[in-house]
């Protein structure tokens, strides 16, 4: 779902038995076939080296993806020749898309031209390319708003004042705003997603779609494209901004009244929080703390909940790669085995696993791995006590019928587990705090220890919600934010 290269070496017993229900036998081609890329069984031990080159070439090249490779006991035991690369090991038939056509490019550069309020849409696939400068450059020479998914963060500088923000249900006013009153949306690697478009009927209904992506599958799949174009962004996007920059760079429109409109959404709608209502800490400040004492080089990997979405919206993203999180499936307890991967890959670097209290019961045993490995990671955990989401949810929809969403992890409970003793059960440096105030020390001290994972148990109030929001089933009009920061609240 979010495009991830993945190479999955899986062990079955041996040929001769299979189809006999033997000891452990299990169907794990049949059973993965719908959640991967491609997969298959190997059988034979000469057969091993192509079968593992293909693997690797499939799950990198084209849209990424996961790819499995069930391996018979009899064929691990088995002998061969080796020799490397095999031959021969590119399926037939597989061509990913490259490069544009001309005339969909000059179809796409049409477009743009008689535009006066067009967004690029920038989602994962953009990443996943290695294209952020060259879509900076088309950025610029454009003039046009970006708007970035939560797979795209910091695909494009959040600095940059072309930058509206996230998108969707938990997107922006201004980023949500101006695709709703666009004339023009340019999907660059997006997939129109459900919770980017919230009720697709009323979605930029003025909006004519330019929509490139290397996948062909997902074109026009959700939202009919005028101008659909299968290819590699790295190699598209520098076509269509030498097509711009020789041939039409003096008939660019002039989008001045367009960003009059939105730097007035801006500073009417800025992103903010107030305080919380209990008084307990505040989990946007958290993450903002964490965020500024940092910096952009750091490396940020979420987990699923409410932190998910504060962390989208107030860590300062500048780069590529560096917000990691789950995306289509919404997988709790992604953070500490997703940032140990970041460490691993990234040994210099700082990384925080930033995880709600729900999310991190599900994996925290891997901070066992990451002691034993010597892979320091650092966890802020922001616990609100509570499975947030789904709080949030009861208390908005539910007339705040809360049904087991309560943790009893934080303050006020009897701390069940209680994070600090079992950070330190598993030889982690372990710190909570409390308060507000005692936020940037914490992390300060957090900073200074880099010779083992380090905890944080960020103990912050349950009513504290993530806005904006659009309800789920209705138009993206129709977005929300808190009412203590909202001049209109309850007006489309």
């Amino acid at each position: 779902m979010d495009s991830v290269p993945l190479v999955c070496i899986t062990g079955q017993v041996a040929s001769g038995v299979l189809g006999t229900d033997a000891f452990q036998e299990a169907d794990v081609v049949g059973m993965t076939m719908p959640v991967t890329k491609h997969s298959y069984m190997v059988r034979d031990a000469k057969d091993i080296p192509a079968a593992i080159a293909r693997a690797y070439y499939l799950a990198g090249s084209g849209r990424p993806g996961p790819v499995l490779v069930d391996i018979t006991k009899d064929a691990q035991v088995g002998e061969l020749d080796f020799s490397w690369p095999p031959a021969d090991f590119k399926p037939r038939g597989y061509q990913p898309a490259s490069t544009a056509a001309d005339q969909d490019l000059e179809a796409a550069a049409q477009l743009l031209l008689s535009s006066t309020k067009p967004v690029l849409y920038v989602g994962g696939g953009l990443v996943r390319s290695g294209a952020s400068a060259d879509f900076a450059a088309l950025a610029k020479l454009t003039g046009a708003p970006v708007v970035t998914t939560l797979n795209a963060r910091g695909a494009f500088p959040d600095s940059d004042p072309q930058n509206l923000g996230m998108p969707g249900m938990h997107g922006t006013v201004p980023a949500v705003t101006a695709m709703q009153k666009a004339d023009l949306l340019v999907a660059l690697g997006a997939r129109f997603d459900d919770r980017v478009t919230g009720l697709l009927e009323t979605f930029a209904p003025e909006a004519k779609i330019i929509h490139i992506d290397i996948d062909p599958a997902e074109l026009s799949k959700i939202r009919p494209a005028d101008v659909a174009i299968a290819g590699d962004l790295a190699q598209v996007l520098p076509q269509l901004r030498e097509l711009l920059e020789t041939k039409y760079a003096d008939q660019l429109p002039n989008l001045g009244p367009w960003w009059q409109q939105l730097r007035q959404l801006q500073e009417t709608y800025p992103l903010g929080y107030g305080p919380t209502s209990d008084g307990l800490g505040s989990p946007e400040y958290v993450i903002e703390k964490l965020s500024q004492m940092s910096g952009p080089d750091a490396y940020y990997v979420t987990g699923v909940g409410q932190h998910q979405m504060w962390s989208a919206q107030y860590i300062g993203n500048e780069k590529p790669r560096h917000f990691v999180t789950s995306s289509g499936l919404g997988t709790m307890g992604f953070a500490v085995p997703a940032a140990m991967g970041v460490k691993v890959a990234n040994p210099d670097a700082l990384v925080w696993a930033i995880d709600g209290d729900g999310c991190f019961q599900m994996t925290n045993q891997e901070l066992a791995t990451c002691v034993q490995n010597n892979i320091p990671i650092k966890v802020a955990l922001i616990n609100n006590s509570s499975l947030g989401m789904v709080r949030q949810w009861q208390n908005l929809f539910y007339d705040g019928r809360y049904s087991n969403t309560s943790l009893g992890t934080g303050m006020g409970t009897a701390r069940i587990p209680d994070f600090l003793k079992l950070a330190e059960a598993y030889g982690c440096a372990a710190f909570r705090c409390e308060k507000d105030e005692d936020v940037e020390s914490v992390i300060a001290q957090a900073l200074e220890i880099n010779d083992r994972p380090v905890v944080i148990d960020f103990n912050v109030s349950p009513d504290a919600l993530v806005w904006p929001m659009v309800a789920p089933g209705v138009p993206q009009d129709k977005i929300q934010i808190a009412k203590d920061l909202s001049p209109s609240w309850g007006e489309e």
